[in-house]
């Protein structure tokens, strides 16, 4: 029965932490305990294993990362007197590692909250590492009861919230590291009102923010009152903190409780969030996902700056503006590498871009390499007409002209191949896949032209050049090449591609679902046939539901075929 409702200040610390980096990560959450504790706040929740970073991966099989991550916390916990945090670190515990969230109070750690479902499905790899927690501590703060459970552990509508609820919490904090893909905010935020609703309880939930390799996190950390209805939103993409006087239904209950504060009763000025936002767009959240995975790869990694060769193209020209709004214009060189097959347009387009975008270009045309190669190979390759062999060639002489660069001025190669190229394969190995990262690796070819016309409508305006919108595209690797003589139109393959690599769709089903039978024949070939070259390519960010990688794992020595 409620019998009244009391103000908790509640801070949500939505951090982008560095994976391995518990120093850097320690001194960020310390000092936004501080603040949240200037703001007069009760509870600051952390993102989860906000300590360590997320995902760890085989970090969690060397002993002193184990070690270095147990040593924070303790030296946290010292620091932490009249506020709560709440802590996502990897717990040790008879020789088993958990995914833990640490309660702390008063110097002490009041309790762990050990999760209990561990995803082992796309991306994840919990059940590598982790041993499931099987208790549910419930703690209390002045007449408020409160629970705290990790990311998976909300989506269950039988899970741990349920017997948070059934024994009194009226708030469950939920800390969280959810990767980022199209529109799953939506989904996510469908289901904790669902939840929240159901089990008539507030949820405060407290999403990573940043990059990680091919994941990106978008926060998103939200506030959702017993009725299922959202009070604020983080923003997406953006490290911050939220302050917020909850008011939260106080309930008399029988169940057990960790008494962790008392007087929590004083006079508080009340506070408007010091960041709210609303929904954005799709393809704005795309964008704003490439630009974030994109930039913390770079800094993270310990580079300053990028080069990418510019073909004239429209990935090309997108790559290089998501590059000068990740990183900024003086971080971002364009190399243009004309061939005898290049055309006067490609290169008036590159040039364009680049003083659009304010960049340094630089001009190395291959033509006489090319020569000398044709030269050092005609008497093995006499009376053999020119292939694929000598496409092949002029990529791989363009992707050594970008690593010597890499490696002379120590810049990192963004390579330039969408999802669609990627997944059939219409790519060089060791040409222009040559380099350190992928940045439109899951951006599939019609998604790359809606970004980049999304970016000069309202990001910079006219900054990739309007022809590059609307030619036909082409490789420029023979004489009158066009991409649509390998591949079908890239409308029709995108839609194919995604019932087969994203949906796992049969040949026989995507057929039936009304493509031609000889197309979607071909399209499943060069996918399959293509592993290999995947296997071997940089990483890059994941936006759509199934990613390569990560998250989409074939074998590349494989007998298995679709039939109809």
């Amino acid at each position: 029965m409620v019998t009244s409702k009391e103000n908790l200040r509640i801070a949500i610390a939505q951090i982008n932490p560095i994976v391995g980096d518990i120093e850097f990560n320690f001194n960020k959450i310390h000092r936004f305990i501080l603040e949240a504790r200037e703001a007069k706040a009760d509870i600051v929740t952390f993102p989860e294993l906000s300590l360590c970073g997320y995902p760890p991966e085989d970090l969690l099989l060397k002993n002193e990362f184990i070690g270095r991550n147990i040593s924070a916390l303790n030296k946290l916990k010292k620091s932490i007197n009249d506020i709560i945090a709440v802590v996502g670190f990897v717990d040790s515990k008879d020789r088993k590692l958990y995914n833990a969230a640490a309660v702390i109070f008063k110097k002490r750690i009041a309790g762990i909250y050990r999760k209990i479902l561990l995803p082992n499905y796309s991306v994840f790899d919990e059940k590598r590492y982790f041993s499931a927690g099987k208790d549910y501590p419930i703690f209390k703060i002045s007449n408020i009861i409160f629970g705290v459970d990790i990311c998976e552990d909300i989506w269950d509508k039988k899970g741990p919230l349920c017997f948070q609820a059934n024994q009194g919490a009226r708030i469950v904090f939920n800390i969280s590291a959810s990767p980022y893909y199209m529109s799953k905010a939506k989904i996510r935020e469908d289901l904790l009102c669902q939840q929240a609703k159901k089990n008539k309880v507030f949820i405060v939930y407290t999403n990573i923010v940043g990059g990680q390799d091919e994941l990106v996190f978008d926060g998103q950390s939200l506030i959702i009152d017993d009725k299922g209805r959202i009070m604020f939103r983080l923003p997406a993409f953006k490290e911050g903190m939220m302050i917020f006087d909850l008011p939260v239904p106080v309930v008399k209950t029988g169940g057990k409780a960790i008494l962790i504060k008392k007087d929590i009763n004083i006079p508080k000025p009340q506070l408007k969030p010091q960041i709210s936002a609303g929904n954005i767009m799709p393809i704005e959240e795309v964008y704003l996902a490439l630009v974030l995975g994109l930039k913390d790869y770079v800094n993270k990694n310990g580079f300053k700056k990028v080069v990418i060769g510019l073909s004239g193209g429209v990935d090309s020209s997108l790559v290089a503006a998501l590059a000068v709004f990740a990183l900024g214009a003086d971080n971002v060189t364009g190399v243009f590498m004309p061939s005898q097959f290049s055309s006067l347009e490609s290169r008036e387009d590159a040039y364009e871009l680049a003083k659009n975008l304010s960049i340094e270009i630089r001009e190395m045309p291959i033509r006489s390499v090319f020569d000398a190669y044709l030269s050092e190979f005609s008497g093995i390759f006499k009376d053999m007409p020119q292939d694929i062999t000598e496409e092949n060639l002029q990529a791989r002489i363009r992707g050594n002209m970008l690593m010597a660069l890499s490696n002379k001025f120590g810049w990192l190669v963004l390579t330039t191949g969408n999802k669609s190229e990627v997944s059939c394969g219409y790519c060089t190995l060791y040409g222009d896949m040559a380099g350190g990262f992928s940045v439109i690796k899951d951006v599939p070819k019609t998604l790359v032209y809606k970004l980049a016309e999304f970016i000069n409508t309202s990001i910079k305006e006219g900054a990739i050049p309007a022809r590059v919108l609307i030619k036909e595209p082409t490789a420029e690797l023979r004489h009158n090449q066009k991409d649509s003589d390998s591949l079908p139109e890239y409308e029709l393959l995108d839609k194919i591609l995604k019932k087969y690599v994203e949906e796992d769709k049969s040949m026989d089903e995507i057929i039936k679902s009304g493509f031609k039978k000889e197309v979607v024949t071909k399209v499943i070939s060069l996918v399959d046939k293509s592993e290999y070259k995947r296997r071997q390519s940089a990483p890059g960010i994941k936006i759509t539901p199934r990613a390569f990688g990560k998250d989409r794992r074939m074998p590349i020595t494989n007998g298995f075929r679709n039939s109809v």
